[in-house]
């Protein structure tokens, strides 16, 4: 048994490892974080002081220390709220998860800490990003969180969300679940960017839906350490047009165990999706998992893997998949993993740099995160993320 698979039958006795965060210091607000800790929010996407966010979810342990959102036609709660405000929200909370799934979601189910809920209503445009942020702020503490995102029938909406530990905290478990909803002509841009702690564990379960012409776009950045992570999230398009786009940039160092991955099911005809992903193990272990399903004639679907091996220890396993259920379909993946080639190196030795600094000027080449169909001002952000995380690397 690999250490990965070790970790992943463990679920019940990882959680006993954690206490509940309710139990955990209480945060009133936002004068409370430090300057250290607004960098380090900073460094995961999130600016507290940014003029250029139309919103603010921030999350300590299991409190809400920050809600607030100018946008009208654009509703940002606390999920516990929006529970309360509609009735069990019964149209969206637990509707594509089941609750039963594992031990992870059933603890969420059972000891919710909190999350969001954040709805775009029918025709609302928003250029600029939301910005939330699940903070672990004290050692050995379990955050549970359910979030939802409904972006209604024509609407586009993008959000940036910062998953981060204090700078001194060690270890910590993390539980995500959630659920979004792409109506008929909507778009939406989720951005999420991990920045957590080598001794934490973390456990997403996510699902979406789009429904005709809608557009989903999911980017994912980890470039630090962390003990584990397991995530698959599964994007179904429903509506005839649909497209899903997951984009994914990770680095494990040495004692990181990341197993992640997308799955995308093409059920409606006409359908689009693509998964590409770009992987660096510095001697962690890496599981890059893609999967496309086409269950309906006249769809494209790509999946494209690359990983870079930056150390004699470590593991990089690729696994694309392709599964088709009717014959009018166009699937296609490509995979592929190796080291810097010497020759690269010597050539920008030749031009003056020395050996570390030809190194990092490929390996930044590699992480190269431009993606097609990004507002510049959502792209800016992204990049800036990037570079924040690779100061620490």
């Amino acid at each position: 048994m690999s250490v990965l698979d070790t970790i992943h039958t463990n679920e019940e006795e990882l959680l006993k490892q954690f206490k509940p965060a309710d139990e955990a210091q209480v945060v009133k607000d936002l004068s409370e974080l430090d300057e250290e800790e607004r960098l380090r929010l900073k460094r995961t996407g999130v600016d507290l002081d940014a003029q250029n966010r139309l919103g603010t979810f921030l999350q300590t342990n299991c409190g809400v220390v920050s809600c607030s959102c100018d946008v009208q036609g654009v509703e940002m709660l606390p999920i516990t709220e929006a529970l309360k405000k509609y009735d069990g929200l019964k149209d969206y909370y637990w509707r594509l998860i089941d609750p039963n799934k594992d031990a992870f979601t059933k603890e969420t189910r059972e000891h919710l800490d909190n999350g969001y809920f954040i709805r775009a209503k029918a025709g609302q445009k928003v250029v600029y990003p939301l910005q939330t942020c699940l903070y672990i702020r004290n050692d050995k503490v379990a955050q549970r969180v359910h979030n939802i995102v409904v972006a209604e029938e024509g609407s586009e909406l993008h959000i940036i969300t910062g998953c981060t530990t204090h700078p001194h905290l060690t270890s910590g478990l993390h539980i995500g679940i959630s659920e979004f909803y792409v109506k008929k002509g909507a778009k939406l841009i989720f951005t999420m960017v991990h920045n957590w702690a080598e001794e934490v564990y973390v456990r997403p379960r996510t699902a979406i839906v789009v429904e005709e012409g809608g557009t989903f776009l999911s980017n994912y950045v980890s470039l630090k350490g962390v003990k584990s992570v397991q995530a698959f999230p599964t994007c179904t398009l429903k509506g005839k047009g649909a497209i899903a786009r997951f984009n994914s940039v990770i680095v494990a160092p040495e004692g990181s165990h990341i197993d992640t991955g997308s799955r995308i099911i093409l059920e409606a005809p006409e359908t689009r999706g693509e998964i590409i992903s770009r992987t660096i193990s510095y001697g962690g272990h890496i599981v890059a998992r893609g999967h496309l399903v086409g269950k309906a004639p006249e769809i494209k679907a790509h999946l494209e893997c690359q990983g870079l091996m930056l150390a004699e220890k470590g593991v990089i396993h690729a696994i694309p998949e392709l599964e088709a259920h009717v014959a009018d379909v166009d699937m296609s993946h490509e995979a592929a993993v190796g080291k810097i080639a010497k020759e690269e190196i010597e050539y920008l030795m030749a031009r003056g740099l020395s050996e570390e600094e030809a190194t990092s000027t490929i390996v930044r080449g590699f992480l190269n995160v431009k993606i097609e169909g990004l507002p510049k001002e959502l792209d800016e952000e992204l990049q800036q993320a990037v570079e924040e995380c690779h100061k620490g690397m």
